[in-house]
C-alpha cells in the first residue's frame, strides 16, 4: 500500500469515526457504527468498555445525552502505519464553541478500512 492510499484510509475511517459519534438520529446512528465498524469492533476509554454495534450505539447515545448540542471534531491531522491510526479531538459546543472535553484515540483497522478496535484517551475533561 503506498503513504497515498494509507493516508486516505485512515482519514476514512477516521471520517466514518465522527459520523457515527455526532449522528443523533437512532437508524442513522446504527448505519454509522457499522459503517465504521466491524460487526465486534470494540471502544475502550477510562469511562467505559464496549464491543459490538449495539453497545457501541448506546455508548455514543449517552455520550450525546450528556453532552447535548455538543459534537465531535477532529483536531490536528490523522497520523498511522500499517493498521493504526492515532488523532485527537473535542467535545465542541455548537452554540459556543467551548470545548470542554478532548481526547486523543489510537485506532486499529480491520482488511476492509473499518475499525476493529479503538482506544480511547482524555486529554481534556470537565472538573
Amino acid at each position: 500500500m503506498s503513504a497515498t492510499t494509507a493516508t486516505t484510509v485512515y482519514a476514512t475511517a477516521v471520517a466514518r469515526y465522527f459520523e457515527a459519534w455526532n449522528a443523533t438520529d437512532p437508524a442513522a446512528r446504527a448505519q454509522a457504527v457499522a459503517a465504521a465498524w466491524t460487526e465486534d469492533g470494540s471502544y475502550t476509554d477510562p469511562l467505559a468498555e464496549v464491543r459490538g454495534a449495539e453497545q457501541l450505539a448506546a455508548l455514543i447515545e449517552g455520550a450525546q445525552q450528556q453532552f447535548p448540542g455538543f459534537e465531535f471534531r477532529q483536531t490536528g491531522t490523522v497520523d498511522g502505519h500499517h493498521d493504526t491510526a492515532r488523532f485527537s479531538w473535542e467535545l465542541v459546543s455548537v452554540a459556543d464553541g467551548s470545548a470542554p472535553v478532548a481526547g486523543s484515540d489510537v485506532i486499529t483497522l480491520a482488511e476492509d478500512g473499518r475499525i476493529r478496535s479503538v482506544l480511547g484517551f482524555l486529554d481534556r475533561v470537565p472538573a
